[in-house]
Formats: C-alpha cells, sequence, structure tokens
C-alpha cells in the first residue's frame, strides 16, 4: 500500500485540463488539413467500421465533459448550492452550446460572401449541439439521481440503443441493417430530420451526431461521470491511477468483444465504441495523472493546460475562421476569383513540395496559430464561460 496521501477532492485536477487541451488540440489538426485529398489515414475518420485517431477526439471531448461535471457539480452541492439553481444553469448552457453550433453551421446566414442560406436546409446536429445534449442530459442525471442510478441508466441506454437497432425493422429493409443506407440510425436521421442533416454524411439523411445515436454518446459522457467520482474518493494518487489503467483496459477488452455483435462504429456511436473509447480515455488520463499529478513531470504540459482553457472558444473560432477562409474570396493570379485559403495555401504550403506533408503542414500551423490565441486569452486572463 503507498503511503502518500490521497489527493484532495478540491483541488483541481491539473492532468484534466491538459488531457482537454491536448484533445482540442488533436480537434485543430483533424479538422483543419490543406487539401482533404491529401491526408495522412489517421487524420481521416474510418469509413465505416472501425476507428482512426481521428475518431478518439470526439468521444474523448464528451468523456472529459463528464469527468468535469461531476468535479464542478459536486463541489458546488458540498457548499450548498441549490439544485434546482444548478439545473437551471445546465439548461442555460446547454441551450447556449447548441446555440453556438446552429449558429456554426450557418454563418454567415446568406448575408456576406456569396453565402448561400436556406432555413428549409441547414443541418441541425452537429458537434457543439451532441456537447450540449449530452451534457444536459448527464447534468440532469448528476443532480437527480445517485452514482448507482445512474449506472443502471446508463446501461439501460445501452442497452436500449442495442436492442433496437437488432431487432426494428427498418420499412424497405428491414431488421439489423448495417449499412450506411438502411440502418435505423439513417431511418430515424432521414424522416425526423429530412433536409437538415449534413450533406457529406456516409448515406443521404444520415446524421453522423443524429438524433438515435445520441443516446450511446450520452453513455460516453457519463462513463466520465463514473471517472469523476472515483477521483474524488479517498484514496492515494498511485491507487487512483492503478484502478484507472485497470478499468481503462477491460472497457477496451469488453469494447473489442462486444464488436463481434455490435462493430465498433463512430458514425453511428455504437455500444462496442462508446465503451473502447471511455476505456481509451481512462488509460489516457491515468497517464496524464500519473505523469503530471504523481510524479511531478508537468514542464511539457503547461501548453496543453492553456489550451484546453478556453476549449468551446476554440472549437468556435476554428469553425468560424475555418468557413471564412472558404467563403472570402481574392483575385488569383490569371485574374479568376479563388477563396482565400486556396490562395494563401498556394502561396505558403504549396512550395513545399509534397502534397501530403503541404497539407499536414497546414494543419499544424491552424493548430499553432489556434494556440497563439489561446495563449493571448491566458495572459489577459480572459476565460469565456457559456
Amino acid at each position: 500500500m503507498s503511503s502518500s496521501s490521497p489527493s484532495s477532492p478540491s483541488k483541481r485536477l491539473v492532468s484534466l485540463d491538459v488531457f482537454r487541451g491536448a484533445t482540442v488540440a488533436g480537434m485543430m489538426l483533424v479538422n483543419n488539413p490543406g487539401d482533404w485529398s491529401k491526408i495522412y489515414a489517421p487524420w481521416g475518420h474510418a469509413k465505416w467500421d472501425g476507428w482512426t485517431y481521428t475518431d478518439t477526439i470526439f468521444p474523448f471531448f464528451l468523456w472529459i465533459v463528464g469527468v468535469a461535471m461531476m468535479l464542478s457539480f459536486a463541489k458546488r452541492v458540498e457548499r450548498g448550492d441549490d439544485k434546482g439553481m444548478l439545473a437551471m444553469h445546465v439548461l442555460r448552457r446547454a441551450v447556449i452550446i447548441f446555440a453556438l453550433g446552429v449558429f456554426l453551421s450557418t454563418f454567415p446566414f446568406g448575408l456576406a460572401f456569396g453565402h448561400k442560406f436556406s432555413i428549409h436546409a441547414f443541418r441541425i446536429p452537429g458537434v457543439l449541439q451532441r456537447i450540449a445534449i449530452c451534457y444536459f442530459v448527464g447534468g440532469i442525471l448528476v443532480l437527480n439521481f445517485s452514482t448507482r442510478v445512474q449506472i443502471g441508466i446508463t446501461f439501460s441506454l445501452l442497452a436500449l440503443y442495442w436492442i433496437l437497432m437488432k431487432t426494428i425493422h427498418v420499412p424497405g429493409f428491414g431488421p439489423g441493417v448495417w449499412t450506411p443506407k438502411g440502418n435505423l440510425v439513417w431511418f430515424i436521421d432521414a424522416h425526423l430530420l429530412k433536409g437538415h442533416t449534413w450533406t457529406g454524411a456516409p448515406a443521404p439523411g444520415f446524421d453522423p451526431e443524429g438524433i438515435f445515436s445520441t443516446i450511446p454518446a450520452i453513455a460516453t459522457t457519463m462513463f466520465g461521470v463514473f471517472t469523476g467520482a472515483f477521483l474524488r474518493k479517498e484514496h492515494s494518487k498511485e491507487e487512483k491511477v492503478a484502478w484507472m489503467f485497470f478499468a481503462g483496459s477491460v472497457m477496451m477488452l469488453v469494447g473489442l468483444i462486444m464488436d463481434n455483435w455490435l462493430p465498433i462504429n463512430k458514425n453511428l456511436w455504437t455500444n462496442s465504441y462508446s465503451v473502447f473509447m471511455a476505456g481509451l480515455a481512462l488509460n489516457v488520463l491515468a497517464c496524464c495523472f500519473w505523469t503530471i499529478d504523481v510524479r511531478g513531470w508537468s514542464g511539457w504540459s503547461r501548453p496543453f493546460e492553456i489550451y484546453g482553457q478556453n476549449a468551446i472558444t476554440m472549437f468556435f473560432l476554428s469553425g468560424v475562421l475555418g468557413r471564412l477562409s472558404f467563403l472570402i474570396k481574392l483575385a488569383g493570379p490569371d485574374g479568376h476569383p479563388m477563396t482565400l485559403k486556396t490562395w494563401y495555401y498556394n502561396a505558403l504550403f504549396v512550395p513545399i513540395g509534397d502534397p501530403m506533408v503541404a497539407s499536414f503542414a497546414h494543419s499544424i500551423a491552424f493548430m499553432l496559430f489556434l494556440y497563439a490565441i489561446a495563449y493571448f486569452m491566458h495572459r489577459m486572463n480572459w476565460i469565456v464561460k457559456v
């Protein structure tokens, strides 16, 4: 048994901030290549079943939301904050995050740069929208139910998703269909969100952040909540690291076993994907916790901690800047208009030579540019809370 003292539950968990920042940095890398047709395999999503590095980003972020939520809410409840007021805070924050997501999908609303907008065809789901829904549901569960009940609800949601995916008869296709067009997730999105789904999805009418697949995404968030509850227990830091590694490894193994019946699939956010990625996130946090909070090796982590201080702001800014780079037009060398991104990419990155390297160099440059903004906000002590 280790003799080190238990970590205080009131002390800020720096390793979680670093994990969040590293996840945001990874998000900048995978979302901003110079040329989408020239990306290395890990920086693209798996086409259907399976996973890549890119497929770890979103579940990691949702899982981190769950951990941070539990640590924050437990502290507030202990100091006597009213649960009703906290629930209103959860609702208000969820609405704001959802609205920011819709803003990104519709910006600039057909008002500038020749952008076309239709109230009948804009995308309703999205990354921020899913974060908002998972945060809201998770927050309500944390504030109103014990950990035991939360666990029961979480596994009930996963069981419900699995049973319905396998047994519901999709008109024209049948039950248990696993192709992009014909599965239950596609059917629900195509009918309830008709005209408002992602045009780049694997099948028309499908959306990777759609309605039904949000159920196991909520479970991903709740797995983070359970980790937060464990981290508040009076164990030594070494014991926490050991148990996180053990639990994470078991969850990854369970996810791989489940893969035989319900394949790991990010687009569908399957149970196996939810469990496997939560286990992987546990192992990554265990590594960060051991490195930073146990061994005290924190010099390398400061940039990631800064990046994670305004995580939602960084994601939002990257989306706005990315859209502007495609919408703003400049006169090209031949006099014909070209997008701002095409102009600066041809000038700064194409001369590198290798198109794959050039595209990846753009991802790195974009990530560093956003870090410069995050660093400036840090120096000015600007923490944007939504």
